[in-house]
């Protein structure tokens, strides 16, 4: 059952009014259109590019309805928050911009297998089937994967090594979709031509929809340094994107490319090969460093490589504070969203991200809904992310980062993972429903009035050395290794949904680290267990709380039961409860350093003064259920 889109087409215009003044100038885009028009309504330009070429700050690009096959590559950004560039579909109409062609002309080899010969003049100065994916980090599992990518009525193939396998599928064991995962595809190419294969099984290609990626991206400035664009209400898809390590340039789909102010809403991204958005660093800094010096280890390539982008701008006044908001991102094979260095001080929120790595046949250290490096100050707030390998992935820096009122289930390895990172991080009125919630090997974190239905898991890293900063800023201050602990508790709910052995359900997994960690008001139902000697609690192992999660038609409940809930002695938490994160000696507080009072709940109730604990003001004794989404 599909979540409702929240994209809303038209109705979010709010960057228009930023864009207007008495300078400003609409571009119209449409298909019946021309590129030596004018760009006016009666005179659109046929191709967003043109628009592009033409736009100066403070210029609005209204696409009109249709497929724009191209690759947009804006040569310049606006001047100021106030003076963008905004790109944006027309109010009502369904506008898609895609990085693959069609292709017709497909001949039958052998029973459901069909061929295609194309020149290799047809794809231009990139041919995603001469390009593997390719990165530090990545792992093919023992065979060559390309960029390019085979969709049928917009579902992706699976590619596979040889033709054999694509003549005689077998499903991929583990696969969400078993059945899908017998259309396989396969290329060969020479000089001169490029052939793919691919099992159609009932269907025939020529009678059908069958495109082929061919562009590495959709949306993204070759040139570093473009500021303040706005991307609205576009179905973008189809992108043969690379890997996105972050010691290389990242380019997804969508890609900001070391820049600040974008803002990227009201979107449906889908079928990238790798990444969807990107808001990551540049090549100049580095591109694959490890993997062209494995002389010495990665985490010591990116500790130079984290300096070299210092020495190259990165600060809160240059690079970052990008928005993105209202976006449904989904079939995407490596990342939702992810960023290196260039996701700091953003606002990530009310994103439904879903499907993402579904088809695991390749691997790496990079994986998941979102995956960010160097989170400082950034806000992930209000976003639905299920059936994805790690819903959140915190890497190396996540510092003064708040994860605040998210879904997260169905994802198969943790909601949240935390990577060597020293805090603060704040982690509050969330649902974790997966059965991992959290894996922590990270210290200085902070988890306000959550509802843990799965399990917590903590380790050391005690072989890597990783940054930290001065408060809110990016400027290093200090390296550490990570002997766990800082960490603190305050008004959880722990209600595991289903108990498995070796898993830890509460927070027993704490106890042997070397930093002490603070908690308090926090609820353990069923095999859930506190920290030791904690005084403050409710404890009700025999009590099973019957979590369940269920999508209803576009909706989606949380249910459970409690028992011995009311009257419980809790106290609102705020800035000064938690103190300060060790190393950084930075509070748990706004990226502006004022303090949070941790006053309404995830529905948007205020608290009282001695509040429940787990996310819900409203959750009581007895049966309960809430909608979350």
């Amino acid at each position: 059952m599909k979540l409702k889109s929240i994209i809303k087409f038209g109705t979010v215009l709010a960057t228009f009014l930023f864009a207007t003044s008495l300078s400003a100038r609409e571009y119209h885009v449409s298909v019946k259109g021309d590129d030596k028009n004018q760009g006016s309504e009666n005179a659109p330009f046929r191709t967003i590019q043109r628009a592009a070429d033409a736009a100066v700050a403070g210029d609005v690009i209204t696409v009109h309805a249709g497929v724009y096959r191209e690759w947009i590559n804006p040569p310049r950004g606006g001047d100021s928050d106030a003076k963008r560039i905004v790109y944006r579909a027309a109010a009502g109409e369904k506008v898609e911009i895609k990085g693959s062609e069609p292709v017709k002309g497909w001949e039958k080899t052998e029973g459901s297998v069909w061929k295609i010969t194309l020149s290799n003049t047809f794809f231009g100065d990139y041919n995603p089937y001469k390009d593997p994916i390719f990165g530090d980090w990545y792992w093919n599992h023992g065979w060559t994967q390309h960029t390019g990518e085979v969709f049928l009525n917009d579902k992706s193939l699976w590619e596979t090594d040889s033709l054999s396998k694509v003549i005689n599928p077998v499903p991929f064991k583990g696969a969400l979709d078993e059945e899908g995962s017998t259309y396989k595809w396969y290329c060969e190419s020479d000089d001169e031509n490029t052939t793919i294969y691919a099992n159609f099984h009932k269907f025939n290609p020529n009678k059908e929809s069958v495109e082929i990626s061919v562009r590495r991206t959709c949306f993204y400035p070759e040139k570093a340094g473009l500021n303040y664009i706005t991307i609205s209400g576009f179905h973008i898809s189809q992108a043969a994107s690379q890997w996105a390590a972050p010691t290389a340039e990242q380019i997804g789909m969508v890609a900001t490319h070391w820049n600040k102010g974008w803002i990227i809403e009201n979107c449906v991204i889908s079928n990238a090969k790798c990444s969807g958005i990107t808001l990551g660093k540049e090549r100049g800094t580095g591109h694959n460093v490890w993997s062209a010096d494995p002389s010495y280890d990665g985490s010591l390539h990116y500790i130079e490589v984290t300096f070299r982008t210092l020495r190259n701008g990165w600060s809160r006044e240059n690079i970052g504070s990008h928005t993105v908001r209202n976006n449904e991102i989904f079939d995407c094979g490596q990342t939702g969203i992810c960023g290196s260095m260039g996701a700091a001080f953003s606002l990530i929120e009310n994103n439904h991200i879903h499907h993402i790595y579904t088809k695991a046949q390749y691997s790496g250290a990079e994986m998941g809904g979102i995956k960010f490096h160097a989170a400082i100050d950034t806000r992930i707030i209000n976003n639905c992310i299920h059936h994805c390998d790690r819903g959140l992935w915190l890497d190396w820096m996540a510092q003064g980062t708040r994860v605040s009122h998210n879904v997260m289930y169905a994802n198969w390895s943790e909601d949240v993972y935390m990577e060597v990172n020293h805090g603060p991080t704040l982690l509050d009125n969330n649902v974790f429903a997966s059965n991992t919630n959290i894996w922590s090997m990270s210290q200085g974190g902070a988890f306000v009035h959550n509802l843990f239905a799965g399990a917590v898991r903590v380790n050391p890293e005690k072989s890597r050395y990783t940054p930290y900063h001065l408060p809110h800023s990016t400027e290093v201050a200090g390296l550490s290794i990570i002997l766990n602990g800082d960490d603190r508790y305050y008004n959880n709910l722990f209600l595991p949904a289903s108990v498995e052995e070796k898993r830890h359900y509460g927070v027993p997994a704490y106890g042997k680290e070397a930093y002490p960690s603070f908690a308090d008001g926090n609820a353990y139902y069923s095999a859930a267990e506190p920290f030791k000697d904690e005084k403050n609690i409710i404890l009700q192992p025999p009590f099973k709380p019957a979590f369940a999660l269920e999508e209803r038609a576009d909706e989606l409940y949380v249910f459970f039961d409690l028992q011995s809930f009311s009257g419980f002695k809790t106290k609102i938490i705020d800035s000064e409860t938690l103190g300060k994160a060790k190393f950084p000696r930075e509070g748990y507080e706004n990226p502006d350093g004022s303090p949070i009072r941790f006053d309404v709940d995830f529905e948007g109730n205020t608290r009282k003064s001695g509040p429940a604990p787990g996310p819900f003001e409203a959750a009581k004794n007895g049966k309960n259920s809430f909608r979350v989404w």
